[in-house]
């Protein structure tokens, strides 16, 4: 059997999808919490500071539960090969996601907190899309 038409393979993606909306679920109902994937230390202690980090982590959130729901959706009504580049988009954003936090002052390291998990959705993707199918 080719790797792409193995049965699990959306369920797996179901998963990761799940993942998501829990992140951004803590992202939006719990940032402080939220934040502690970016291992920031330097938080801000003024009112108007936390409010702009609890609006930037409630869009944040926002876009983690789109991006479960957009996996789940193409999972369900989808072709395999649309999931698998949906994957693949997916690991691109947990790329850039960690790029920036490399970046930012205060930063100890949260940029594996993302990079961890995009080879994992770049090599799902992958074999949903046919790379590994040797035709």
């Amino acid at each position: 059997m080719a790797p792409s038409n193995l049965t699990y393979l959306p369920h797996v993606a179901n998963l990761i999808g799940t993942i998501f909306i829990g992140f951004g679920m803590t992202a939006i109902l719990r940032p402080t919490d939220a934040l502690t994937f970016f291992e920031y230390h330097a938080l801000p202690t003024n009112a108007s500071d936390q409010n702009m980090v609890q609006s930037l982590l409630a869009v944040y959130g926002v876009r983690d539960i789109f991006m479960g729901l957009a996996i789940y959706t193409t999972s369900w009504t989808g072709t395999r090969k649309s999931l698998g580049w949906m994957l693949i988009l997916a690991s691109a954003v947990a790329f850039a996601d960690g790029y920036i936090t490399l970046g930012t002052e205060g930063n100890v390291k949260g940029e594996w907190n993302h990079w961890g998990y995009a080879p994992v959705l770049t090599g799902l993707g992958a074999m949903l899309v046919g790379v590994f199918d040797g035709r």
